[in-house]
């Protein structure tokens, strides 16, 4: 099972917005062309990223603008701006028989380790800022 490409696609847009932004109109078809997607994925991330207060975007080619310092961002409220997971991140099938000694007792067996391991993932994305990737970045280039 994958999280969606939403996540990296709006990670990307908002580190290019940030370190980009300042030479250049952060437009969706400038984004776009860093992400290598369709200008309309773009448009679509920038409207969940500015629904979640994170940028602003003028209509147009007005192009975005970050709202936030990028310290004050973390991994985990870019997850939750472009809806990656609905739910739970592991999607348990639904009807297991409950005459079967295995499938009357999954749910206790498993359930309980998904939640642990989906906590450890959000735990680890609360920990890594936009500053941290944009300072990570800057080594690399």
């Amino acid at each position: 099972m994958k999280i969606t490409s939403r996540f990296t696609v709006a990670v990307h847009t908002l580190l290019a917005i940030y370190v980009l932004g300042k030479e250049y109109k952060m437009t969706s078809d400038f984004i776009a062309s860093s992400v290598n997607v369709n200008p309309v994925v773009i448009r679509r991330t920038l409207s969940s990223l500015k629904a979640a207060g994170i940028i602003d975007v003028k209509a147009g080619s007005g192009g975005a603008k970050p709202l936030k310092d990028a310290g004050d961002i973390t991994l985990y409220d870019i997850y939750a701006a472009v809806d990656c997971v609905d739910g739970n991140l592991f999607n348990f099938h639904e009807n297991p028989n409950p005459k079967c000694p295995v499938g009357k007792n999954i749910h206790a067996a498993l359930d309980s380790h998904l939640a642990d391991a989906q906590a450890a993932l959000e735990k680890e994305l609360k920990g890594v800022t936009l500053a941290d990737l944009i300072e990570r970045l800057n080594i690399l280039m």
